[in-house]
């Protein structure tokens, strides 16, 4: 499975860097190989300075290893070997109009003493950030994101969408990163599902990517904008960063098992503001999206 998932995300990387070439139309993708000292390693590409991306990151890896103490006690297990491999992306475009997106789909083996597996699961999701409020947009991307969970089980989006909205919760300003999307974790064999069917759902997931953001990034990207806009983007870019350093378990999973810093910190945006109890004008464009930040919505 291992083999199969990493040939995938493989592929996938490459797919998604070329549709998103497509949309800007004058950058590329830079691409960076590395290795990690303790095993494994992977091949991060950074698109910047484009016509549509400021700046973006489509990174696939796979470690393996021991697994690192402060690791063993997240897991409650003792010492042992592991494996992981994902793919992770994070666009951040020029334009306030065109929101940010994030995806993550990612595999796990957990290994005895004899290398036999003794526990494996899937991981992933896609979450959209905007700084403008374009229901359309909201209700493009999660249909999108529903109609590929419908394909395995009714029962996945609804309740993926739930933890998404739940995990993306930037707890310490008491309001969502963004509008969500699909979040899932610790996707493991069941009676119900093996591990060939979790695959074939989280692949959905990963091919309907492209599907889900490329069709509102090419709505947005050629709507003017003022100053004052694109600071309130760059303001709101700062929540983003905030989640990702105080509360994201991708980053924290990243720094503890010394991956690559650039290809961790890829995430973050060139350009971002910190203003001191900054508060929207009431009955603005920015106080409405903040108003759609205060609870999940249910756009479909």
């Amino acid at each position: 499975m291992k083999n199969k998932f990493y040939q995938y995300i493989q592929n996938l990387q490459d797919q998604i860097c070329k549709g998103l070439e497509t949309v800007d139309g004058v950058a590329k993708f830079r691409e960076d190989i590395w290795e990690r000292p303790e095993g494994g390693g992977g091949r991060t590409r950074v698109i910047e300075n484009g016509n549509v991306i400021e700046k973006g990151g489509v990174n696939i890896s796979a470690v393996h290893g021991k697994l690192p103490d402060s690791m063993q006690k997240l897991f409650n297990v003792g010492e042992a070997d592991f494996f992981a491999c994902g793919l992770s992306l994070v666009i951040h475009p020029k334009s306030p109009m065109a929101p940010t997106v994030h995806a993550n789909w990612r595999y796990f083996e957990m290994y005895d003493d004899n290398g036999n597996v003794i526990n494996s699961w899937f991981g992933g999701g896609q979450d959209l950030t905007p700084y403008y409020l374009f229901e359309e947009d909201a209700i493009h991307f999660h249909q999108t994101c529903k109609t590929a969970c419908d394909k395995h089980n009714l029962e996945f989006y609804p309740k993926y969408k739930e933890q998404c909205d739940e995990y993306f919760w930037n707890a310490h300003r008491n309001e969502a990163r963004g509008i969500g999307g699909l979040f899932f974790d610790y996707c493991k064999k069941t009676e119900d599902m093996s591990m060939e069917n979790w695959f074939s759902f989280v692949s959905e997931v990963g091919n309907s990517f492209i599907e889900a953001y490329a069709p509102i990034l090419e709505r947005r990207k050629n709507l003017s904008f003022t100053p004052e806009q694109r600071t309130w983007q760059e303001i709101r870019r700062g929540r983003y960063v905030e989640f990702n350093l105080v509360h994201d378990k991708g980053t924290l999973f990243g720094l503890k098992t010394n991956g690559r810093i650039e290809s961790i910190l890829m995430s973050l945006p060139p350009h971002v503001q910190w203003h001191y109890d900054y508060h929207p004008e009431v009955g603005s464009e920015e106080e409405k999206l903040i108003k759609v930040l205060e609870k999940p919505i249910d756009w479909i």
